[in-house]
């Protein structure tokens, strides 16, 4: 990283050479300038820190001051004066000096002010540069994707971003991205500067998961040594994504509807209210109308997520960004893996585009970083493709004149596929083109017993 740039504005010598002679030994770049012209001309060069004397022989310190914030705002500006006063303080402020120190100085505490404040710009710059590349990595543009279902979601999803809407709804299968829309909806919103907080519901212990949420007070219960901040504290201002809310108790259902409501909470223990503003994306891969009507989720949480709600659609329903997808992850892992892949062999295209994606985007990312890693030639093979289901469904289900009962349809394939796989869900939910939860759901709905 280059050194900072400083440059010392001021008619005395001997104070120009003090300083000059400090910073150089803690190393800095150091210019140096005796009037308003001098100035003017060094501040061409990049500067990051101005020391600067309110009397020059040909003008003022304000009018350089003036000069440097239109040029480059972000220069931090320190005003040095014999003569001070609390108006030349007061408009040294109100034209962007950091600060106003008087003559006679100690040395010492102007190179630690300006060190505390050249941190402080570096910081910033930092964490614009990070939330530029978030913003580039999680824009809208990054949902790669050119089917009709895909652009139609893109395009609410950049309404749903610029919108106030405090609770967002995100459906669809495992796999299928919902996290990478949460966090472009957060990154292209004006929410973007402040913090994306993630948690998955399914991943923390149900008598964990309320405290995670809401925080907790000293002494709320065993093992609550100290007062604790929840996830849903941490991210005011920003954004909250609840994954697989559908897996949330009942309890803590209602304790969260009660915060959409009313925007507070009260942490465990606690006893007054917390007021946050935090827009919650919740996500869910199950069918909340038949988990309501089930009787394992709540109706009115429901219909206050319902408010903005997004389905994404799976794979096998925008089967032309196969192509585009593929292509992405190979250019990706030839990144990362430091590889010149040049793509599918015809055979291997095939082989991808007849597969049914039962895991959606997240089963072919992997499919492809498995190819990559497996592949000895510039070329990737159909051998070099492995799939969770190695059968394609070609024959056509022909409907028969009287019609179906499709709910029995799909019960008897159900079942067919568990007896198939000994009961084993997973291996089911692979020959049905399903994923795990949808089985079990399915299990559930039709009352069935797995031994």
């Amino acid at each position: 990283m280059p050194a900072a740039r400083v440059l010392i504005v001021d008619d005395d010598v001997l104070i120009r050479h003090s300083l000059h002679d400090r910073f150089d030994r803690d190393g800095y770049d150091v210019l140096e300038a005796g009037s308003v012209a001098e100035a003017t001309e060094r501040l061409a060069s990049d500067v990051d820190l101005v020391l600067l004397d309110f009397h020059l022989p040909d003008g003022d310190g304000f009018s350089v001051l003036r000069q440097i914030k239109e040029q480059s705002p972000e220069t931090i500006v320190i005003l040095m004066t014999a003569y001070s006063s609390v108006q030349n303080a007061v408009e040294a402020m109100k034209l962007g000096a950091l600060h106003y120190v008087n003559k006679p100085f100690d040395i010492d505490e102007v190179v630690l002010l300006a060190d505390k404040a050249l941190e402080t710009t570096r910081l910033r710059r930092e964490v614009r540069a990070l939330r530029g590349s978030q913003s580039r990595e999680y824009g809208f543009d990054a949902i790669i994707a050119n089917s009709p279902a895909m652009q139609k979601a893109k395009s609410l999803l950049a309404r749903v971003a610029a919108s106030p809407a405090s609770t967002v709804l995100l459906t669809g299968e495992t796999g299928t991205g919902k996290d990478l829309v949460a966090k472009a909806i957060h990154y292209n919103s004006d929410r973007a500067a402040r913090p994306f907080v993630n948690i998955t519901a399914s991943a923390i212990p149900e008598q964990l998961l309320e405290s995670e949420l809401f925080g907790h007070e000293r002494g709320a219960f065993t093992d609550a040594r100290q007062q604790k901040r929840g996830l849903i504290e941490t991210a005011d201002g920003g954004t909250l994504f609840l994954d697989e809310i559908g897996e949330m108790t009942p309890g803590l259902q209602a304790k969260l509807l009660r915060f959409l409501e009313d925007k507070a909470f009260k942490r465990v223990g606690g006893l007054g209210d917390i007021h946050v503003d935090v827009r919650v994306i919740a996500a869910t891969n199950r069918n909340l109308e038949e988990e309501v009507k089930a009787g394992k989720f709540r109706e009115d949480l429901y219909y206050r997520l319902q408010v903005m709600p997004i389905a994404l659609p799976p794979l096998r329903e925008r089967r032309g960004d196969v192509p585009l997808l593929t292509s992405y992850f190979v250019d990706l892992y030839n990144r990362e893996f430091k590889k010149r892949i040049r793509g599918l062999t015809t055979a291997a295209a095939g082989v991808i585009e007849k597969h049914s994606w039962p895991g959606n985007i997240r089963e072919l990312r992997n499919t492809i970083e498995r190819a990559m890693l497996l592949a000895t030639h510039e070329w990737i093979e159909p051998e070099d493709l492995v799939l969770n289901r190695t059968t394609t469904v070609t024959a056509q289900f022909r409907l028969p004149p009287e019609g179906v009962n499709m709910e029995q349809v799909e019960r008897q394939l159900l079942m067919q596929a568990l007896e198939r796989c000994h009961g084993n869900q997973s291996h089911a939910a692979q020959l049905l083109g399903l994923n795990r939860d949808q089985v079990r759901y399915r299990i559930e709905k039709f009352g069935l017993e797995i031994t």
